[in-house]
């Protein structure tokens, strides 16, 4: 399965979404944000970072890329696509996913392991976990709180599109502790924390068996290689 990893100006961890593909048995394509052209690929992942200095709002300048046009078609369409922390407030500007992502509320950077639920493992990026699961992977983010209207909430609640709740701790003061949501058809995923970096031994978070050790971010991209797989 070809999977792109879309580069913009200030894209930050690309390399490392590119790595977590080839460990998943997929292979990863690097695509441009200037160009129209997706190279046949079969998903996409818009990576962290800190796109066009995250003037404006984060991610709005990187949400009217060319490559974006292309990448609304193709989602649309039903591709599986991932925006993991910026790439989540690119689809959120984008309007591929609903919501927006504001300040934490505490006003500071935060950078942590973080514990998630898994609300839903029925979307193209979450069928190798578990409904009810918990895993853990790293947050990093300044502009990571999630709000919605009371009513787009109870909407995503109701048709079972938050993926990924916040447990133990709320970092950015995201509403309903919402970590991460999906679109209608399930293909589209965006997530404040970084999968990416939890995908090796020995870079991963900390586990109760060994210091780094914690790999539980490659579940997101062996389910949609395997997916892929199923399907051909």
């Amino acid at each position: 399965m070809r999977i792109g990893v879309i580069t913009f100006p200030g894209s930050l961890d690309d390399r490392d979404a590119q790595r977590a593909v080839r460990l998943a048995g997929g292979e990863p394509v690097a695509l441009w944000h200037g160009s129209h052209d997706l190279e046949g690929v079969d998903a996409l992942i818009l990576p962290g970072g800190f796109s066009y200095g995250d003037y404006l709002r984060c991610g709005a300048i990187a949400s009217l890329s060319p490559i974006m046009t292309e990448v609304v078609s193709a989602a649309n369409a039903g591709m599986p696509v991932l925006g993991i922390c910026n790439g989540f407030q690119m689809l959120t500007e984008a309007g591929l996913l609903e919501g927006g992502l504001i300040r934490n509320d505490h006003g500071s950077f935060i950078c942590r392991d973080q514990v998630l639920s898994v609300e839903n493992a029925s979307t193209a990026w979450t069928a190798e976990f578990e409904a009810g699961q918990q895993i853990t992977i790293p947050l990093k983010n300044g502009e990571g709180g999630f709000i919605a209207s009371d009513k787009t909430l109870d909407r995503l609640e109701g048709e079972g599109r938050v993926v990924f709740r916040y447990v133990d701790v709320n970092p950015n003061g995201s509403l309903r502790d919402i970590a991460g949501i999906s679109n209608e058809r399930g293909n589209v995923v965006g997530l404040m924390p970084h999968p990416e970096h939890a995908v090796e031994p020995g870079f991963g978070p900390d586990t109760p068996a060994a210091m780094r050790s914690g790999v539980d971010g490659l579940g997101f991209f062996t389910s949609v290689v395997r997916q892929a797989l199923v399907e051909a």
